[in-house]
């Protein structure tokens, strides 16, 4: 279980989050939406460790500050919503390799259809391809619950419905996906927790949030929801 239990996180004085609290059973799936600079990337990354949560968080009752690194990303995994490369020359294999618990790397390529880039810089892959690269090193690393930080951003049709099922399936064991995308959160149907203003609202079906009365409270006219199809209202 992940437990998230705090009244305030500041970045240079200025309070980012406030009166969160966020308990992720086992197995449960959850997305995270919320509109831009609402604190939702803050809080995936003290969520897994990157910012010091000063023990506000909690993985299987230990504070994660007190696991060590290794330990940690076993449980726990962060997906960034761009690929940062440190290495120009590294290949799409070989960044894949670097993960602390490498598994099944080829048939993760061939199953996002980058099977053809293994050798490739990942410096040379469009901003598509290196997106489903970050999502194919979620696959590698297979950690118990991995943390997608805008998953289907620039990608095109084609490439989100592939990103789309395996957010849906069971391949990974446990997720939470950050996202401004309305119509992915509906699909998806997991548990919704939205953030405004720094302060955050736990909803425990996708259907709870996406009622008319929800949707015209956070959103005004900007949203229209038609049966199974949301979207915005120009």
């Amino acid at each position: 279980m992940l437990k998230a239990n705090f009244p305030s996180y500041k970045i240079d004085d200025k309070e980012i989050l406030k009166d969160i609290s966020l308990n992720v059973k086992d197995t449960q799936n959850l997305t995270i939406l919320g509109s831009n600079g609402a604190g939702k990337s803050t809080l995936a990354k003290l969520l897994c460790g990157l910012l010091k949560s000063e023990n506000s968080i909690m993985l299987n009752d230990t504070f994660i500050e007190n696991l060590n690194d290794k330990k940690r990303s076993k449980l726990i995994n962060y997906i960034p919503p761009k690929l940062y490369i440190y290495d120009t020359y590294i290949n799409v294999y070989d960044f894949l390799a670097l993960s602390n618990h490498p598994k099944n790397i080829e048939k993760t390529l061939k199953s996002l259809g980058l099977e053809k880039f293994r050798q490739n810089y990942c410096s040379e892959l469009s901003s598509g391809e290196q997106q489903l690269l970050l999502v194919a090193s979620a696959l590698v690393h297979d950690a118990h619950i991995t943390i997608f930080d805008e998953p289907t951003s620039n990608l095109d049709p084609q490439k989100t419905k592939k990103v789309f099922e395996i957010l849906k399936s069971d391949t990974l064991k446990q997720k939470i996906i950050i996202s401004h995308d309305l119509q992915l959160a509906l699909k998806l149907g997991y548990p919704i927790f939205y953030i405004s203003n720094g302060k955050g609202r736990y909803f425990e079906s996708a259907n709870k949030f996406f009622t008319s009365s929800n949707l015209k409270e956070i959103f005004g006219d900007s949203v229209v929801k038609n049966g199974d199809i949301v979207v915005v209202n120009l």
